[in-house]
């Protein structure tokens, strides 16, 4: 599996790409993908990463790992392929947005106009096999994507990242650059968005201090093109 991201990632990332380590994780994910029925599909797998380059990321998203339905995942946390219904989680999302921004909720599960704006949309593993979740966890993943959010930890400019659920939550020791913010929650699950996710007004905070550092916000409003 050759990777190219085709941004300022691949230099940022040369030395895991170009390690013997990685590669040998590579090719078992590839053994993966040809005995088993693997999302998101291959060439999404780095998504992510080629919406939303190093020098543009503004906010990180961590999710877990990818949905592991027919259709669903394409390299985004917490968010499906247009025509695809919108999953729990994100309808909680979209009712927060709501309620924190007053942008209605949208039907599409689509979250790639985020992406285009600065928002890294994070999975902590990267691939899932069909109809298991966390099926990936501990494959090897989260070796990178860790080393993902300590790259982002060194830069200078303000980062908001948000970590909803124990599961991010547990990367904030990654995160030790006062100059970042560091938003944290309850997950937007269902059966935990009642615990401390709804009401936590993430999208007006993350503005709020984007704009205090004189960066361009994010338009959260996907209904607008």
């Amino acid at each position: 599996m050759n990777i190219k991201i085709g941004n300022d990632w691949d230099e940022k990332l040369k030395i895991v790409w170009e390690s013997e380590g990685f590669q040998k994780f590579l090719t078992l994910v590839e053994k993966e993908y040809q005995s088993k029925i693997i999302y998101p599909p291959k060439n999404y797998i780095f998504q992510a990463l080629k919406l939303t380059p190093f020098y543009n990321t503004k906010v990180v998203i961590v999710g877990q790992d990818p949905y592991h339905g027919e259709n669903e995942a394409h390299g985004l946390s917490f968010s499906v392929q247009e025509g695809i219904k919108v999953p729990p989680s994100l309808q909680n999302i979209y009712k927060e947005l709501e309620n924190d921004l007053k942008i209605p909720r949208r039907n599409s599960g689509d979250l790639t106009g985020w992406a285009s704006q600065g928002v890294l949309l994070l999975n902590s593993v990267l691939t899932v096999v069909k109809d298991t979740p966390a099926s990936h966890r501990n494959l090897g993943w989260e070796r990178l994507t860790d080393y993902i959010i300590k790259i982002l930890n060194e830069k200078e400019e303000p980062v908001v990242f948000i970590l909803w659920g124990n599961f991010a939550k547990a990367k904030k020791t990654l995160i030790t650059n006062p100059n970042h913010l560091i938003l944290t929650s309850a997950h937007p699950s269902p059966f935990s968005a009642n615990y401390g996710f709804f009401g936590s007004k993430p999208f007006s905070k993350t503005n709020e201090f984007l704009i205090n550092h004189k960066i361009e916000p994010i338009n959260w409003d996907l209904n607008i093109k």
